[in-house]
């Protein structure tokens, strides 16, 4: 394959969004929109791969190099354009070999098919390459100017003529080179234009003058829309829920209310799983065949086991692991904890920094006291062993193979195998009492009242 260099444009400042965060970092799909155009220029088969942001956004900086630690960072300090932001990259494209590809940065539902429909045409005998795409509504974007199949000129919405306006075909956020046409002509770009910026698009119109082969490539609407606003990122979050859950469902997953359904870029579920209505996925979420994810359950950085069983109302959170055949019930909320194979913790529970052998029950209101204000302990929870209802478990704290904890207690110490273990105060009945107090609680509300 051809090397490829991608250089992401993504110094914009993105106002429109009206937030404290930068536009790309706003996620779709549980994946910063930077994070979407990264991974489909790698997918394109990136050799190399440069970003371009502005003064102010360190925090682009650490996001991408989280997810791709061997991008290379430019800065444009100076906002002219994006010609002149892509020439930032001049480092990796002055010494580039084969191909150049220059990308928009706020483009959450790219992939990279979508690059390769303008290398391929590279690979064909072009020297450039353009994507476009035909949008119900091109006001704003850039017209593409052809004369058959090939690509003439691209003119911005605001120098184009009321005629040019009325063309279909716009450009969309790939443009493409042979690496050295764009080395000859990127220093070329002037800004004789209505906004005194320094145009990328401009390049097609320098390579027609310089003799090169210039041409383009469609891609769907909704592969290339841009994000600008929360509406536009609304409607990229849609389309990608969208797509996702026809790509669950033909691979074998029952979703019994696919719109009440999300997913996150990376959730990988396993054929035979049944996912019921109002169930949402964070990142990091692996499901195994035949797991059942009962209605309005949020899981997030968690694994479940083949055959196991999740929810109403539950809440895994990351550190999560359930064996085969655990069950989690309702209003339970589990973090950083191991649920053993066939272990049960069936409702109004929060287990959390333990781990829980296989086959124990786990009784109605059960918690792991885990946090002592300033560190996290751990619980561990023998197999076969039975939490007796609201019982509190005060880590670090282990608990043997078939111990009993007798409902209403509070552990504090190690309980030995097959031990029973109490925790809490004799019980005393005090004849009459009762009527005594609430007698006493009247009378006082009644003073109150001044009866």
């Amino acid at each position: 394959m051809t090397e490829l260099l991608s250089i992401i444009l993504a110094a914009g400042e993105g106002t429109r969004m009206r937030s404290a965060l930068p536009k790309v970092l706003h996620p779709v799909g549980g994946l910063p929109i930077i994070g979407h155009v990264a991974q489909a220029a790698r997918d394109a088969g990136s050799s190399q791969i440069a970003l371009v942001t502005g003064p102010k956004h360190e925090a682009i900086r650490a996001a991408v190099s989280a997810m791709q630690p061997d991008v290379v960072h430019f800065e444009q300090t100076e906002a002219k354009g994006t010609a002149h932001a892509a020439a930032m990259a001049r480092d990796l494209f002055a010494k580039a070999q084969g191909y150049v590809a220059v990308v928009y940065g706020d483009h959450p539902r790219l992939r990279g098919e979508n690059f390769r429909v303008v290398l391929d045409r590279l690979d064909a005998g072009l020297d450039v390459a353009i994507l476009g795409f035909e949008p119900k509504d091109p006001t704003g974007y850039g017209r593409f100017i052809t004369d058959g199949e090939t690509l003439l000129a691209i003119r911005e919405h605001k120098d184009a003529t009321e005629e040019e306006r009325g063309i279909g075909l716009c450009n969309a956020c790939i443009l493409a080179f042979r690496a050295d046409v764009f080395r000859e002509l990127i220093d070329k770009v002037d800004n004789n234009n209505v906004q005194n910026e320094y145009y990328l698009g401009d390049l097609v119109g320098l390579a027609n003058k310089a003799g090169k082969k210039v041409g383009f490539g469609i891609a769907p609407e909704d592969d290339v829309i841009g994000v600008n606003d929360r509406s536009q990122l609304a409607h990229a979050e849609a389309l990608f829920q969208e797509m996702r859950r026809d790509d669950f469902m033909k691979a074998g997953v029952t979703l019994k209310d696919p719109g009440s359904v999300w997913f996150s870029y990376d959730t990988e579920i396993a054929q035979d799983v049944t996912i019921e209505p109002n169930v949402v996925f964070g990142p990091g979420v692996r499901i195994e065949s035949g797991a059942v994810i009962h209605a309005f359950s949020h899981i997030e950085g968690a694994h479940v086991g083949p055959n196991s069983s999740v929810g109403p109302f539950a809440r895994l959170r990351p550190g999560t692991n359930l064996a085969e055949g655990a069950k989690i019930g309702n209003f339970v909320e589990i973090k950083q904890a191991e649920i053993g194979k066939g272990a049960k913790v069936s409702h109004l529970s929060y287990i959390g920094d333990a781990s829980i052998g296989s086959e124990v029950n786990i009784g109605a209101g059960v918690i792991t006291v885990n946090y002592d204000g300033y560190n996290k302990h751990r619980t561990n929870v023998g197999d076969n062993a039975f939490i007796g209802s609201n019982s509190s478990l005060v880590a670090p704290l282990t608990i043997g193979t078939s111990a009993l904890v007798g409902s209403g207690s509070v552990i504090t110490e190690d309980v030995e195998a097959d031990a029973l273990a109490l925790g809490r105060s004799r019980q005393v009945n005090k004849p009459g009492r009762a009527k005594e107090i609430f007698a006493a609680a009247k009378a006082k509300k009644q003073n109150k009242k001044g009866l």
